[in-house]
């Protein structure tokens, strides 16, 4: 039988490009990107399912079809009657990504509200991922059981991996996304952080600052992003930095962190070392920003 690996987050429509004034359509969120790479990277020996909520719009029964299609599970997510999946949309400005988001009738936000039908997606799985954005989008006595589930989950047997992705906006202000980012990494087993993003939060100075700060708080394994520059693997007995391969050409850094977690853990969970995973991880990420939007065709994967 196959291992299963669980994804937890929203997915929303992306609307990418903007040459010309003409978007290409698609599929997106930074949950649903590492599950796309892990799905098409870890081999049969594993499935891969995502669980969010959903509405019963078009779009929503699109998005369920565009995952199946991928080969992603689909049977645990929720429909939540008259909301939709959020969108937004990129434009490309003075050399850097810009994001406009409408998720304000999101129906993932409300994907709690039924703790048991989570907490069921996530019995017998053996790995689960989440993000900082998929604990952001609850409301916050939601959060509390989004974290209560994935600890049962680990009680029975999953390891954990949480991207904190930061994202300001979602927060009601800096000390409850301290708060609630902290706590969400002590149920962890693996962090994935982006230095840039988090020294303006919590004041590190060097990713080692960042990478210590999550041992410091019972994580066993640490990998911190910094963009083009080296990715630090951290454990409390190992220290490495892997670089990417120079010369990459950048067409859209949408979903290069989520590329790069989807790379590593399906590195690791194949039986990789730290900085083989992350030398993995690096050549997925560079494939990723050489093309629009967040998802690539799997068969461009190295």
């Amino acid at each position: 039988m196959a291992k299963r690996f669980v994804s937890i987050g929203e997915c929303m429509l992306e609307m990418s490009g903007g040459e010309g004034g003409q978007y290409k359509f698609g599929f997106a969120g930074d949950t649903l990107n590492t599950a796309w790479y892990a799905n098409a990277l870890l081999g049969n020996d594993w499935s891969v399912d995502y669980v969010t909520a959903l509405g019963d719009d078009l779009y929503s029964g699109q998005m369920r079809e565009f995952m199946g299609q991928a080969g992603i599970g689909t049977g645990h997510i929720q429909t939540i009657p008259s909301k939709r999946p959020g969108l937004y949309l990129i434009h490309q400005a003075h050399g850097d990504r810009h994001f406009t988001y409408w998720r304000d009738t999101s129906a993932a936000k409300l994907m709690m509200e039924d703790r048991e039908k989570v907490e069921t997606a996530l019995m017998g799985a053996d790995f689960i991922y989440f993000s900082g954005i998929s604990v952001a989008i609850l409301a916050p006595r939601m959060r509390g059981r989004l974290l209560k589930a994935i600890v049962k989950a680990r009680d029975a047997g999953a390891r954990v991996a949480f991207d904190p992705n930061l994202r300001p906006a979602l927060w009601s202000g800096p000390r409850a996304m301290q708060a609630c980012i902290m706590a969400a990494a002590t149920v962890a087993d693996i962090v994935l952080p982006t230095h840039s993003d988090e020294a303006p939060l919590f004041g590190d100075k060097d990713a080692e600052a960042t990478a210590q700060r999550y041992l410091d708080a019972g994580v066993a394994e640490v990998v911190v992003k910094d963009g083009a520059k080296a990715a630090l693997g951290a454990t409390q007995g190992l220290r490495e930095t892997v670089s990417p391969q120079p010369g990459a050409k950048v067409v859209d850094a949408t979903g290069a962190g989520d590329s790069f977690n989807g790379g590593y853990l399906s590195a690791r969970l194949n039986g990789a070392d730290v900085a083989e995973a992350m030398a993995r991880a690096h050549q997925v990420a560079g494939v990723v920003i050489g093309h629009k939007g967040a998802l690539v065709d799997p068969a461009l994967l190295p």
